[in-house]
């Protein structure tokens, strides 16, 4: 039995698998070999025929999963941000009381995750860029997504909501992290990881001991 047999009545199992879980197999591996084409070629250069050689798969595959390669792209950034944000999330909840320690236990999260594996970082911060109007909303939305969540942090900490000054500073600060790993790509990564997480936590301590908004109280 082969890939490019007919399909099957679903919850038939063919080789222990049902037809649903290999239409999901077969989307794994398409987004695992968009990680690795557009994670090291680039999105531009990178084709459907490209993609399904990489995956194992005939083109007929890609389109049962993607409607084009957008979409495939689409798909990879918003899984990619979700365990990003699923494990800034988990080291800020296990990171103590004090606001510093927080905010650098996030940082040491983010930046590791993306800095594990090079290609996730291109993906997310290089090759989503200027695709589309659709794409440039869903980039958009993540990068708020994080601003809102350091806000957050900060906010509870002084225990009374933020005012408009104070969250366009932390969409500057979430954008001062973003481009500094865009720097660290362009530049080689010649960078050490753990130095990029002690320059954003300075700066974020920095920004919070300057603007009474966001300085801790005594």
């Amino acid at each position: 039995m082969t890939e490019q047999s007919a399909d099957r009545p679903a919850g038939r199992r063919y080789s222990g698998r049902t037809s649903a879980e290999r239409v999901q197999q077969r989307r794994t591996a398409l987004l695992d070999a968009a990680l690795e084409l557009f994670g090291t070629q680039g999105y531009a250069a990178g084709t459907v025929k490209q993609l399904c050689g990489i995956a194992g798969l005939t083109e007929r595959y890609f389109y049962e999963s993607f409607r084009d390669r957008e979409a495939c792209l689409a798909t990879l950034y918003d899984e990619t941000t979700a365990q990003l944000r699923e494990r800034t999330v988990a080291a800020l909840g296990t990171a103590g009381s004090r606001l510093d320690d927080v905010i650098t236990a996030g940082l040491a999260a983010f930046i590791g995750y993306l800095t594990e594996d090079p290609r996730r970082a291109r993906v997310v911060l290089i090759e989503v860029v200027g695709v589309s109007a659709r794409m440039e909303q869903r980039r958009h939305g993540v990068l708020r997504d994080y601003a809102e969540l350091v806000a957050g942090l900060w906010a509870a900490a002084r225990a009374q909501p933020l005012p408009e000054r104070s969250r366009l500073t932390c969409v500057t600060v979430v954008g001062g992290v973003n481009h500094l790993l865009v720097d660290w790509l362009m530049d080689g990564r010649t960078t050490d990881p753990d130095d990029l997480v002690t320059v954003c936590a300075n700066v974020f301590a920095a920004v919070r001991a300057t603007d009474p908004a966001l300085a801790d109280e005594i």
